[in-house]
């Protein structure tokens, strides 16, 4: 296998030379894992993101037409205050903060397959009894909310579990990046899906159709996809052999690895993918959770059209990451770049354009201006995917889901302070001088996120993640079950040429 993977990476053998060719996607099962994955984070944007639309008219005004044929406002139907909304937007991310670490350690232990399955599963099952919730108690609504996002944590640091199997390094942007556009298509479909749903057959049918999809996904998940490549029964043996010769044993190393828990927070590599993380999705979620409101606030768009509006950002995002992963492969694998270069071009240029976009738009004044530089402000995000979200496996493959679960949880924070923040500065009547302080604070968390990853990121295999061939242990000593990398040629497996 050793002497395989040597060709592969320093001869430059392709892999349709033992893998199927490239046309045939159909007959790569690891990219039916991918496949199944887009739809798995799909479901779970849908089911996230859903509650930011239901909730506009749950707590938007109601006209009702007099026998006289008068109109009259009776009101919304829950009386919310904008901090109480806020509160209630931002709930999900509190249960998810708290496991994204945890998740990446069972994922570690009990499979990436099951913890991701179970994670929508569970979302899905809550989300279809939100409406009982609701019309019970809005704290009701709050808990459930929580362990909503519970589960929901989980994820993230499952998927890059799935990936350490299932993932050669040269395709690890592409297969990773199908993955997780899903988010992107879930919050396209959603937002204008969900908008339609409230209006034609009332808020209640958003849950029900979200929760019945995640179950459905869930389902054909268990029974397709297997944990990794040697458990799957319709894998050819030309594309297990190219995995396994590709990542080496990594597919083989098990939980008893003992995670060298003080190098892995004292990498500054690590915590600039943490930071990078936390800067993204601070815009992500901000505008996610608040441009529905933005857009009826400023400029008066009822629900259909504030719905599919604010879905453009993601739809842009979804497409433009595709463009991304098969970019960055590409230019690893001509070895145009180092890992390290391709990482921190993705990432930072990303940053540096969304902070333009994001400054102009409070500027920005119109109703179309405002909506195209959000618009590219999140939607040019997805280069910054093929760099901070991958990076994790460059650095220590075997512990992928552990590092995405500790960037996840510093990354969640943005979720649950944005919201509120947002609430405070967003007073009734709201401003114009308002929602610019919200973008504001986005663009300057964006400059600063490309600014720390650009000087300390790396795409390098880390020293405490490589053991020698013939020992079980690493050079501090930690027991790292057997996983063993060739310390002269880690540079070249993971397609970095520095």
């Amino acid at each position: 296998m050793e002497k395989m993977d040597m060709e592969i990476c320093t001869n430059n053998i392709s892999p349709s030379d033992i893998d199927e060719p490239q046309w045939k996607i159909w007959k790569r099962r690891r990219y039916f894992v991918a496949l199944m994955g887009f739809c798995g984070f799909f479901n779970a944007y849908i089911l996230r993101v859903n509650l930011s639309i239901a909730i506009v008219a749950m707590t938007q005004d109601r006209h009702v037409t007099n026998e006289n044929g008068t109109s009259e406002n009776i009101g919304p139907e829950f009386d919310w205050s904008n901090e109480l909304q806020g509160y209630i937007l931002s709930s999900f991310f509190y249960g998810y903060l708290a496991t994204q670490f945890v998740g990446g350690i069972i994922a570690n232990k009990i499979g990436g397959k099951n913890m991701f399955g179970i994670g929508v599963a569970v979302t899905a099952v809550l989300t279809l009894i939100t409406p009982w919730l609701v019309v019970t108690n809005v704290y009701l609504l709050i808990a459930v909310r929580v362990i909503e996002g519970l589960f929901e944590g989980v994820t993230y640091p499952s998927i890059h579990a799935v990936w350490s199997k299932w993932a050669p390094p040269m395709e690890r942007a592409r297969l990773a990046t199908i993955a997780f556009s899903g988010c992107f298509v879930g919050t396209v479909i959603a937002m204008p899906g969900c908008a339609y749903l409230a209006e034609a057959l009332g808020w209640q049918s958003v849950f029900y159709v979200c929760g019945c999809s995640g179950v459905v996904w869930f389902i054909l998940w268990t029974i397709t996809i297997s944990s990794d490549p040697q458990q799957d029964s319709k894998i050819s043996p030309q594309e297990l052999a190219y995995i396994e010769d590709s990542i080496k044993s990594v597919s083989k190393q098990g939980f008893a690895a003992k995670v060298p828990w003080t190098k892995v927070f004292g990498s500054v590599h690590v915590w600039a993918i943490v930071v990078s993380h936390s800067a993204e999705n601070w815009g992500f979620y901000t505008l996610l959770t608040q441009l529905p409101k933005y857009l009826k606030d400023m400029y008066n768009y009822d629900l259909g059209k504030s719905g599919f509006l604010s879905a453009l950002p993601y739809l842009v995002m979804s497409i433009l990451m595709q463009i991304s992963g098969q970019f960055a492969d590409m230019l690893l694998s001509r070895k145009i770049l180092s890992t390290t270069t391709v990482r921190k071009v993705f990432n930072c240029s990303a940053f540096l354009s969304q902070t333009v976009f994001m400054m102009t738009a409070a500027f920005w004044s119109d109703r179309i201006g405002s909506v195209l530089c959000l618009t590219m402000a999140v939607g040019l995000g997805a280069f910054a995917w093929a760099g901070f979200s991958v990076n994790h496996l460059d650095l220590a493959p075997q512990y992928a889901s552990i590092l995405m679960g500790i960037s996840n949880t510093f990354a969640t924070i943005p979720g649950i302070i944005s919201p509120t923040i947002t609430g405070y500065i967003v007073k009734s009547p709201p401003t114009v001088e308002q929602w610019r302080t919200v973008y504001f604070i986005a663009a300057a968390i964006y400059l600063f996120g490309a600014v720390f990853y650009g000087i300390f990121a790396s795409g390098e295999l880390q020293p405490w993640a490589v053991v020698k061939d013939d020992d079980k242990t690493s050079e501090n000593g930690i027991d790292n079950g057997g996983y063993a990398v060739d310390k002269i040629d880690s540079n070249n497996l993971f397609g970095d040429n520095k």
